[in-house]
C-alpha cells in the first residue's frame, strides 16, 4: 500500500471512529498504520470494536465541543496494548485490562502495536447513580487479574452473542456498571507504593514539563527515589522515563500548534517546551506525529 492509500485509509478510519464514538483527532505514528472499527448496538448496549496499530488517538477541548452527549466509555483491552492518559493520569492497558474514560475531558491513547479494544458507552446518570454520586475517577487501570475485570469482560462479550430484548440489555448494562463500581471511586485499584510513586512522578513531570532541568536524575531526586528505582517504576507501565518526558513535551507543542491562528516561530516554541535544538525538535516531532511541526500547524490553521 503506497503512502496516498495509507493516508486515505487513515482518514476513513478516523471519520468512522468519530461517527461511532464522537469526534476524535488522530496522528499516524509510523508507516504501518492499520485500523478498522465495527459497531454493535442492541437496545441499551452501544459499543464498538476498534483495531488499530501505530496511531495516536486523542480528544481535544475543540473535539469535545463538537460532540454531543456526556457519558463515560468503558474500554476493554482485548489484544495488544495501549497507553492512555486523562486528567493527569497515565496507564498502560494490557490484554484483559479495563478502564473508564470521561467523554467530557481531553484524553489521549497511543497504540504502538496491533491492538484491539472494545469501547462501551456508559450513560453518565447510570454511572453516577451506581457510584452514589461520589466523584468518578477515570483513567484507572482495572487489571485483568481482578475478578471484576474477568466477570465484566465475559458478560459484555457474551451479550454480543445473544439477541437481547430492551429490558435484557438494560439489565446487562446495569449489571456491568455494578461490577465496575468498586473501581469508579477515588481509591485506586492499585495503591501500592510503586503506583503512588509513579503517579507522583507524573505530577512532577507535568508541573515542570518546560524546565530544561527535567531529566531522570533530577526527577528521581524530587520524588525521593533512586534513578534505578525510577526506571523500574516506569517499566511496570511499559514506559521509559526520558521518552515519556519527551513525548509529553511534544504533545504540549502539538497542542499549542493546534491553537495557533497565524504565523509563529517554531524555534521559539521548541525552546519554550524544553528543546534546546530546533533541528532535534523537528526530527522528534515528525517521528511522533508523522509530519513536521510546520505541516502540522498548517493543517489546523487551514
Amino acid at each position: 500500500m503506497n503512502n496516498a492509500q495509507q493516508v486515505e485509509g487513515f482518514d476513513q478510519w478516523l471519520d468512522k471512529v468519530s461517527q461511532v464514538c464522537g469526534r476524535f483527532s488522530a496522528n499516524r505514528l509510523g508507516p504501518q498504520f492499520e485500523g478498522s472499527i465495527d459497531e454493535y448496538r442492541s437496545g441499551e448496549l452501544k459499543m464498538s470494536f476498534v483495531e488499530v496499530a501505530q496511531t495516536q488517538l486523542f480528544r481535544t477541548r475543540h473535539d469535545i465541543e463538537q460532540s454531543a452527549g456526556s457519558h463515560y466509555y468503558a474500554a476493554f483491552q482485548l489484544a495488544g496494548e495501549a497507553v492512555m492518559e486523562q486528567q493527569g493520569r497515565c496507564i498502560t492497558l494490557l490484554p484483559g485490562d479495563i478502564t473508564l474514560i470521561d467523554s467530557t475531558c481531553p484524553s489521549n491513547f497511543v497504540y504502538r502495536n496491533n491492538a484491539r479494544q472494545l469501547s462501551l458507552i456508559l450513560p453518565r446518570e447510570k454511572v453516577e447513580q451506581q457510584s452514589r454520586y461520589a466523584p468518578v475517577e477515570p483513567a484507572q487501570r482495572i487489571p485483568a487479574a481482578a475478578s471484576m475485570a474477568g466477570l465484566a469482560k465475559h458478560l459484555i462479550l457474551g451479550a454480543t452473542q445473544q439477541r437481547l430484548s430492551l429490558a435484557e440489555s438494560e439489565a446487562t448494562l446495569d449489571a456491568l456498571i455494578s461490577l465496575l463500581r468498586p473501581a469508579m471511586g477515588a481509591s485506586e485499584v492499585d495503591d501500592s507504593l510503586q503506583e503512588r510513586t509513579f503517579r507522583k512522578a507524573l505530577r512532577v513531570i507535568d508541573q515542570h514539563i518546560a524546565d530544561e532541568a527535567l531529566c531522570p536524575q533530577w526527577l528521581a531526586t524530587q520524588i525521593g527515589v533512586s534513578v534505578r528505582g525510577l526506571y523500574r517504576v516506569f517499566s511496570r507501565h511499559g514506559l521509559v522515563v526520558a521518552q515519556y518526558v519527551k513525548n509529553r513535551r511534544l504533545d504540549r507543542c502539538a497542542e499549542q500548534l493546534r491553537q495557533m491562528t497565524g504565523e509563529g516561530k517554531l524555534c521559539a516554541l521548541a525552546y519554550a517546551w524544553g528543546f534546546n535544538d530546533s533541528s532535534h525538535f523537528s526530527t522528534a516531532f515528525k517521528a511522533r506525529f508523522g509530519v513536521s511541526p510546520g505541516e502540522y500547524c498548517k493543517r489546523y490553521v487551514n
